[in-house]
């Protein structure tokens, strides 16, 4: 591992994958409570963002292996939000248009989807553990 200012590389890569999850929950919590497009949805988008949240908060207490769960979480979520693009773009059609929606607006709509699922496909890089090159 590389020595940079007393910290190694990997913890400076995983401290940036937990501030972008964090980014990541808030803004879908906030936008989830701002522009809920139907109560049941609002419902399970903060339950969904409450558990990963747990599960952050946890691998910043624990380390190790709970990697594998909150990149999980992100990788879920980038899921969700590349469907959302998909929808909004008319490349296929799930019947959410609504939900992906953001205040009515197509292009913060866009903007929105691409931006999360970019900030969560960078996210799974950051956190999912890698095994270091033999004789590194």
């Amino acid at each position: 591992m590389n020595e940079l200012a007393g910290l190694t590389c990997d913890v400076d890569k995983i401290r940036l994958g937990i501030l972008i999850v964090v980014g990541v929950l808030v803004v879908q919590t906030l936008t989830s409570l701002l522009w809920r497009a139907d109560a049941t949805l609002t419902g399970i988008a903060l339950a969904f963002n409450a558990v990963a949240g747990v599960s952050t908060w946890l691998f910043t207490q624990r380390g190790g292996r709970a990697a594998f769960v909150v990149a999980g979480w992100c990788a879920g979520f980038f899921g969700w939000h590349v469907v959302g693009l998909g929808e909004l773009a008319g490349w296929w059609t799930t019947g959410l248009d609504a939900v992906y929606l953001i205040g009515g607006g197509y292009q913060l709509s866009v903007v929105y989807q691409a931006v999360l699922a970019t900030a969560c496909g960078f996210a799974v890089h950051l956190l999912v553990p890698r095994r270091s090159a033999p004789g590194v």
